[in-house]
C-alpha cells in the first residue's frame, strides 16, 4: 500500500510540472498545421493532374 501511496505522491508532483500549451499557442499550431496541409495537398493534386493528363496522352 506503501508503494501505490508513494506512486500518486509521485504522480501528481509531476503533473505539476507539466507545461500546458495555451489557447494562442494552440491556435497557432492550429494553422501551420492546416497550411502545410493544404499545400501539400494542392502539390499532390497537381502532381496527380499531370500525371494522369500525361498517361492519357501516351494511351
Amino acid at each position: 500500500m506503501e508503494k501505490f501511496i508513494s506512486y500518486l505522491k509521485l504522480s501528481r508532483t509531476e503533473i505539476g510540472k507539466v507545461i500546458f500549451p495555451t489557447k494562442e499557442q494552440i491556435r497557432n499550431a492550429f494553422i501551420t498545421v492546416f497550411a502545410v496541409v493544404t499545400v501539400v495537398s494542392l502539390f499532390l493534386a497537381l502532381v496527380d493532374l499531370i500525371m494522369s493528363f500525361s498517361v492519357s496522352k501516351l494511351v
